[in-house]
């Protein structure tokens, strides 16, 4: 292959729910550039995108595929994205590198769940988008309705430049409103263009009118030229279409049929021509908000936006050029590792089909293996360049579970091939909680970990099983207490001996410090010497003071109290939570000569920390998060309704073209399963996200619970 200059390049994103045909329709298009000879097709398993044995068994993409088209002496590279929700990463990886998104929606369904949550990564990151309606051969196809259900979600800019002649069985034409001519396809698949019927000449003429004035009115030479003139030519609306693409003033409309061939040409030169090139969008910014200009005169910069691990290759890593050119053999420096890479070989990717470049230029796509310590996110650059692009954001986390290996001896095997997938797929977050001695891994859904599970179990042959996660409670007082203890051991020569007398109190950071404690109908005085405000590693603080006077308290043995104290926050005196928000004053204690040592105060202030916890008020917190569900309106009952029993507090709702967004505050060990049951709830037509708001001390009932099942856990063991 050629290669390709900046201004001979364009990058899209094929999105859309599943099912509405983005796989058959890069099948397509590599079979008009001449990429493959024969199109393959989902249900053979046989296509170029889609070819993992995971996508062959599920049928549906799991992952985004990278591809690559010649045509018009210009050079697509175009990504297919997943369009389960499940697997978004994919997705908004894709539209962190491309300029343009190809929305293809089932002219069956019309606007789906899944194309309304795709549009809203487009709005939020600005992306122009060409809409394709796929599938008008098929017999519940509906050309009108579809326009009508895309301009109530996405608005009125969505302007039609085909339309169909009919839809069915019979669908084999297209009136091409911006060229004012007919396409038909024969039985063979051969397309003719024609004159349009004087059947259809009224309709064309009315949605031709409807471009014009759309394309004039995103520039105002335009429509002062549409003004004088009554009308546009051809050249002068695709100005206007340019410009509307760019700014999101105009969202064009193409016809298609991807399983039988049909209107995919077109569409290649829509785009080669209207389509916007790598740099006459906004320039990229570094972390540091500094514009980079994608320009092939400039310095090296690539950004790794994707990661593949192929069986007896290793780490695929997928780049965009942002700046400069890469040539094979050249040494960059990974900005994150601060490492020198060499890319020994270069690629372009279409699918598993890799093909050698010598040279790729700024806004091209490329691919390379063998490198030491690149990673997904990071940004590589020519020598004396300090480029560093920002990580890609991917949406929160939906669903969590506690995983581990069937068989003990698999457990290390199972982290390293955990990792392999985390680097695949970034949405996926593993943590190994010491708080709840669980190793938890989080996604976007049920049918999320499930695939995870499958990955394990098929690739790496090994056997997992998921556990519901432990919640990470957290334990608090709400009142002041005190109490002392008396560690006193004896067994034969030295013994221990220390005796600590302390107060606690919940930490309100605007209040002063206490001086004056009035307890059960007495008194106790401390005189502060020392304080030490501890950030906790878990959230909140532990506020240790030193209120020992006379010396009563070595002052070498005052670590050790602290110590048995931290022991206690780290497991809760209620449930073996962590504890916060608290304030400690020792204020007074004994010691011996000989047996005092540091472990005799160190149990000693364990324990008299303990027993005043106890006494103080004892609260258990639970984890808060912020959820915001978008149902359909007819299913708002039934969401609302599980969500009441969900312990829920209703924050806000507000109408979105047909939808119903609810914010709502709900305790995480409500969350379990939600995004299962949401589905059931509303087949698969609603989608939420959440994120951790606050904790918040859990109703007494709920208390009684838990404290109930840690003491019969603690009398298992």
């Amino acid at each position: 292959m050629k290669i390709y200059k900046t201004n001979e390049i364009k990058n899209i994103t094929l999105v859309g729910n599943s099912g509405s045909g983005k796989t058959s329709l890069a099948e397509a298009m590599l079979l008009e550039s001449g990429l493959i000879q024969r199109k393959g097709d989902i249900n053979s398993k046989n296509t170029v995108s889609d070819y993992h044995e995971i996508e062959h068994t599920q049928e549906n993409s799991v992952f985004s595929t990278v591809l690559f088209a010649e045509w018009n002496n210009k050079k697509i590279n175009f990504i297919d994205a997943p369009g389960a929700d499940d697997f978004v990463g994919g997705m908004v990886s894709a539209l962190n590198v491309t300029e343009t998104a190809v929305m293809v929606i089932n002219a069956t369904n019309g606007v789906e769940v899944g194309s309304e949550i795709q549009w809203r990564y487009l709005a939020n990151l600005n992306k122009p988008a060409i809409l394709v309606f796929n599938q008008l051969d098929h017999d519940k196809a509906n050309f009108e309705k579809t326009l009508e259900d895309t301009k109530a979600a996405f608005g009125k800019k969505v302007t039609i430049v085909q339309y169909p002649v009919s839809v069915g069985e019979s669908f084999d034409s297209v009136v091409d409103v911006l060229k004012m001519k007919m396409y038909k396809w024969n039985a063979n698949g051969y397309r003719e263009e024609l004159e349009i019927p004087a059947s259809e000449k009224e309709k064309a003429d009315d949605f031709h009118n409807t471009l014009v004035e759309a394309a004039a009115e995103n520039d105002d030479n335009l429509m002062e030229l549409f003004f004088e003139k009554g009308s546009l030519n051809e050249d002068e609306m695709r100005a206007g279409i340019r410009i509307g693409l760019k700014t999101r003033g105009l969202f064009p409309v193409f016809c298609t049929s991807a399983k039988k061939s049909m209107g995919i040409q077109r569409i290649m030169d829509f785009i080669t021509t209207t389509a916007p090139l790598p740099d006459e969008l906004d320039a990229a910014k570094d972390i540091n908000g500094t514009e980079v200009i994608c320009n092939s005169d400039n310095p090296t910069s690539l950004f790794v936006f994707k990661t593949s691990v192929e069986q007896h290759l290793g780490e695929v890593l997928f780049f965009k050029v942002m700046s400069g050119k890469v040539t094979e053999g050249d040494d960059l420096i990974n900005m994150y590792r601060e490492n020198k890479e060499r890319l020994s070989q270069l690629y372009i990717v279409a699918g598993k089909n890799r093909e050698k470049m010598t040279e790729l230029h700024a806004g091209d796509i490329g691919a390379a293996v063998k490198l030491k310590e690149t990673k997904t996110n990071h940004t590589l650059n020519s020598k004396d360049t300090d480029v560093k692009f920002a990580d890609i954001k991917y949406p929160p986390a939906k669903h969590r579970a506690a995983i581990k290996a069937t068989n003990e001896s698999d457990e290390e095997k199972l982290g390293e091939a955990l990792q392999r997938i985390v680097q695949e797929d970034p949405t996926y977050i593993l943590e190994y909680s010491k708080e709840l001695k669980q190793l938890i891994i989080y996604g976007q859904g049920e049918f999320h970990l499930n695939t995870l599970k499958w990955h394990l179990n098929n690739e790496h042959n090994i056997e997992i099983e998921f556990i519901t996660a432990k919640i990470p409670y957290r334990e608090t007082i709400t009142k002041v207490a005190t109490a002392d203890f008396r560690h006193k051991k004896q067994s034969g020569g030295s013994g221990q001996f220390g005796e600590v007398h302390l107060v606690i109190e919940p930490h309100d950071k605007e209040k002063p410090d206490t001086k004056k404690f009035k307890i059960n109908g007495g008194e106790i005085t401390v005189n502060i010497r020392d304080k030490q405000e501890i950030e906790l590693d878990w959230g909140g603080k532990l506020v240790y003071y030193n209120c020992i006077v006379g010396g009563v308290i070595d002052t070498r043995y005052l670590p050790g109290i602290l110590k048995g104290i931290m022991e206690k926050m780290e497991n809760g005196p209620l449930t073996g939570s962590y504890a916060r928000g608290i304030r400690v004053y020792v204020y007074d204690g004994k010691m011996h000569p000989v047996d005092s040592n540091e472990i005799s105060f160190k149990i000693a202030g364990a324990k008299a920390f303990s027993t005043a916890f106890k006494k103080a008020g004892p609260k258990i917190m639970e984890p808060v998060y912020d959820v915001e569900v978008i149902v359909p309106s007819d299913k708002m009952g039934d969401v609302m309704s599980d969500l009441q029993g969900r312990r829920s507090i209703i924050m806000g709702m507000a109408s979105e073209r047909g939808y119903e967004k609810i914010s709502v505050k709900v305790p995480l060990a409500e969350m379990n399963r939600y995004s299962t049951v949401l589905s059931s709830l509303t087949s698969g037509r609603a989608t939420y996200t959440m994120e951790f708001a606050e904790y918040t001390q859990v109703p007494s009932d709920v208390q009684e619970k838990l404290l109930k099942t840690y003491q019969e856990e603690q009398e298992e063991e």
